[in-house]
């Protein structure tokens, strides 16, 4: 799907185009979402360098993320997207060139979609492509911060959780789910880092001096959520010994029990062996009062070992 934002007198239309189309005058961005063969072809009427694929949109190889050519900046960026308890990073490319931004995208991206709304209800003004792109990596980075905060004020949950959960399982998962979701995090805030100053080393001559100073308000910005992030992986750690502690004395616990009620029943288990041997000459065995003797042993040694324990303080 192919879909213009032209920018002209202050308005900003929306336009989806189709093959037979051409680029509309005054287009600031031009978004290409799950493009197929036939689209990439007529992106590449408007191009002079061969359009990036999704094989070159994951690449994980800086000279393939971040470069420059006839077309103008190209910068491959990951985006956070949350998808229930999950967060799972969307590459997206970008293409920063004199006339409009050009991004090619293979999922759905909320933060994009803000940006549209944005657009369309006035509350951004953007009327360049720097402006645009400036404007896109501010939410990316005002995201990021929020899921920083979602991440931390879930843990605090689990913290009181640790102790009181039955369900230590629940607790183990929720832990593995937030580190996986903080590694995403750190990975997005690392990877804006390089975009930025990718930007702000090889394109500066193309910003003006208000594009570099919120340039370098976002880099402050990441700057300051990089501990942040490395706090709540302590944090995280720090819960996982704590549960897998607890975890550990509620089991010693049950071997405990079963441990003392063996030692309680081992003396009556004696007396009990003791009178089940087949011996001709046992006295006990006809005498009238033998039965409920060994049963009043086998009580009182059980008693006065469980008391003993008690005395103690092992139990």
């Amino acid at each position: 799907m192919i879909t213009a934002y032209v920018y002209e007198n202050r308005s900003l239309t929306i336009v989806e185009l189709n093959m037979q189309d051409s680029l509309p005058p005054s287009t600031l961005w031009l978004d290409l979402y799950k493009p197929d063969d036939e689209e990439r072809d007529w992106l590449s009427r408007f191009s002079v360098e061969e359009v990036p694929d999704e094989e070159d949109i994951n690449e994980i190889e800086a000279s393939a993320r971040f470069y420059q050519n006839s077309d103008g900046l190209h910068i491959n960026s990951l985006f956070p997207q949350r998808v229930g308890q999950d967060v799972r990073g969307v590459n997206v490319s970008f293409n920063l060139r004199s006339n409009f931004l050009l991004t090619i995208r293979e999922d759905d991206v909320g933060l994009i979609r803000l940006l549209r709304n944005y657009l369309r209800l006035g509350r951004i003004d953007a009327s360049t492509p720097q402006e645009l792109f400036l404007e896109l990596f501010n939410l990316k980075v005002d995201y990021l911060s929020d899921l920083i905060e979602d991440v931390y004020t879930v843990l605090e949950n689990v913290g009181e959780q640790v102790f009181e959960s039955e369900e230590l399982d629940d607790v183990f998962k929720l832990i593995t789910l937030q580190e996986d979701s903080n590694g995403k995090i750190r990975l997005s805030l690392l990877d804006t880092q390089r975009s930025l100053r990718y930007m702000q080393r090889y394109y500066r001559g193309e910003l003006s001096d208000e594009h570099l100073k919120d340039l370098r308000e976002m880099l402050s910005d990441i700057e300051s959520l990089m501990p942040h992030s490395q706090f709540i992986f302590d944090k995280l750690n720090f819960l996982l010994d704590a549960a897998m502690g607890f975890s550990g004395l509620q089991q010693n616990k049950i071997i405990k029990i079963f441990s003392v009620a063996a030692v309680v029943f081992l003396p009556p288990t004696l007396i009990a062996s003791s009178y089940g041997m087949n011996f001709a000459t046992m006295p006990e065995l006809s005498w009238q009062y033998g039965y409920p003797m060994a049963i009043v042993m086998m009580l009182a040694s059980a008693a006065g070992t469980y008391f003993f324990f008690k005395r103690k303080h092992w139990l």
